[in-house]
């Protein structure tokens, strides 16, 4: 079988579903809201839509603690709701994956209930269930991803612990168990004969656990103010070396369907991310975090350090990939402020790779404030007062200026609060100015069909001041180069020998750049990026 590889040139805009378009009045974003808004995703120019979990769910993580893989939850809609999305998409040429919770299930599902009703229920090895140690204790000193306690919850019916490595209602699956694993690959072929064409698997790194379920050792640089779960090292409780076993047999079963995207979460290092993609034979996207991260510096030599670094890494034939934010990290307008955000959308849509777009970021929606009374997040609850809460990124798209924003009706309260400054940053609002942050989007997403050098072409980086990041787009008929300027200082680059007396301004961030003949040196304003085209050599796809 052959494949086309369509997500290669693909930008992904992921959709977090609960806050992207109410239908209902409830409040909650639901199915039939994005088909209500599928005309804006063909105007933006998105290839693929990520939809997070619809499934049947009692909620306790927000749709990632699932009690049904082949149903849709009331609260988003019905199946037949999904399948005329899926339907219409494919229509307008959009492509649609959508969460695979591989690592565990929701302590309602069938399966666990089956399981914790006996210990020689044939279910019971489906999930993770030990004895307490001699002294009674649990089984070793893992902890919650959300709390920092034990990983390990009591069951005194059958006096045994189950494992869950994030709330006490997301007990883990067993995928070392053979009728566990088979039911988990008829949950991806059943999405897949309703028509998706692809999978982002959740917490993909922690589906196979250490075998002798080995204390993690301590992490003696923890103090207070940490992430509660940073107390150990998981060494053994995720990312172990088998893991690539699990990666291959589900790259296997989803290669031998047909011609279908598989994209892994990872949260690791690019050192430790390159590692998933095997021998081109594990994920074809295992995700790139590193623009993401909390602590990442955000600087023209950081940057490029980092897209060089990972270049270098990458194994022969594997793709890269690039995120600026999702639905569990804080946005990047809040993270680098709005004019560096135009300069990173700028990155994302021009550096070799497969990008995705988290909903909203093409507004330069920032954060909101979630006043305590109404934090959802079940990691904020367990671990207040340090920064790990995901409701801030989470809140609902902003649409118009009227009041909700658009979300929902004005007499509903949202699942979480409107950003205060929705007014001024919302997709009608933005529509209306030439220079907004939405065009600039929608401009360098329309960029990216008419040079197909932005897609498939090369890549290497250009030599340049500090608070630049120069780098060059080629392939045979087409050469661009993008200047980025990572300071608010004006800057001056002098260009690369054969863009001299010959190159031409495509875009610029500030939107008010276009055309005219460069001669040897380009000037950038602060926090200004453009995209330049060689006069001899790039002209846009007919």
């Amino acid at each position: 079988m052959s494949y086309s590889c369509w997500w290669k040139s693909a930008v992904i805009y992921q959709i977090y579903l609960r806050s992207f378009q109410d239908t209902n009045g409830d409040g909650i974003g639901d199915i039939p809201g994005i088909i209500q808004r599928l005309d804006y995703l063909e105007w933006l120019g998105i290839d693929v839509v990520w939809i997070t979990p619809f499934y049947p769910s009692p909620m306790a993580d927000f749709g990632y603690d699932i009690s049904d893989y082949q149903g849709v939850d009331p609260t988003f809609g019905k199946l037949a709701d999904l399948d005329y999305l899926i339907q219409l998409l494919h229509d307008r040429n959009i492509k649609v994956i959508v969460d695979f919770v591989a690592a565990h299930t929701s302590d309602q599902h069938s399966w666990f209930i089956e399981s914790r009703s006996s210990r020689s229920h044939p279910k019971r090895d489906w999930y993770i269930w030990k004895d307490p140690t001699p002294e009674g204790n649990p089984p070793n000193n893992w902890i919650g991803r959300f709390d920092g306690l034990s990983a390990w919850e009591w069951d005194a019916k059958t006096e045994q612990y189950y494992l869950h490595s994030f709330l006490k209602e997301q007990p883990d699956i067993n995928w070392r168990n053979p009728g566990a694993k088979q039911a988990m690959l008829d949950v991806l072929d059943f999405w897949l004969q309703r028509g998706v064409d692809g999978f982002r698997v959740d917490a993909a790194y922690r589906a196979y656990k250490d075998p002798q379920f080995r204390d993690n050792p301590v992490n003696p640089n923890w103090h207070p103010g940490m992430e509660p779960s940073d107390l150990l090292f998981e060494v053994f409780s995720k990312n172990v070396p088998d893991i690539h076993d699990f990666n291959s047999m589900l790259r296997k079963f989803v290669d031998q369907q047909g011609d279908y995207l598989l994209i892994a979460e990872l949260y690791k290092s690019l050192e430790e991310i390159v590692k998933h993609y095997g021998a081109n034979d594990e994920f074809h996207l295992p995700l790139n975090s590193e623009l993401m991260s909390s602590d990442l510096t955000w600087s023209a030599e950081t940057i490029r350090e980092i897209v060089e670094r990972y270049e270098h890494l990458l194994p022969e034939d594997a793709w890269p990939n690039w995120s600026l934010g999702n639905h569990d990290k804080h946005r990047v307008a809040s993270r680098i402020g709005g004019e560096q955000a135009k300069v990173g959308m700028m990155l994302l849509l021009t550096l070799r790779g497969t990008p995705t777009i988290y909903y909203g970021d093409e507004l330069g929606m920032e954060d909101a404030w979630v006043p305590s009374e109404h934090i959802q997040d079940p990691w904020e609850k367990k671990a207040p007062g340090i920064g790990v809460g995901r409701d801030p990124e989470r809140t609902p798209m902003l649409w118009d200026s009227s009041a909700n924003a658009g979300f929902c009706a004005s007499s509903v309260h949202p699942w979480l609060p409107i950003t205060y400054d929705y007014d001024g940053i919302n997709v009608e609002v933005q529509k209306k100015k030439s220079r907004s942050f939405l065009w600039l989007t929608q401009s360098l997403l329309t960029l990216r069909k008419q040079y197909p050098v932005l897609q498939l072409g090369q890549y290497v980086s250009l030599y340049a001041p500090s608070q630049l990041f120069c780098y060059r787009r080629f392939n045979e008929d087409s050469d661009l180069v993008i200047a980025l300027n990572f300071s608010s200082e004006y800057q001056e680059w002098i260009l690369p020998e054969e863009f001299r007396n010959q190159s031409t301004i495509l875009i610029s961030t500030f939107m008010d750049r276009q055309g005219g003949q460069l001669g040897n040196i380009l000037q950038l304003r602060g926090n200004e990026g453009i995209v330049l085209g060689s006069v001899s050599r790039s002209s846009p796809s007919q």
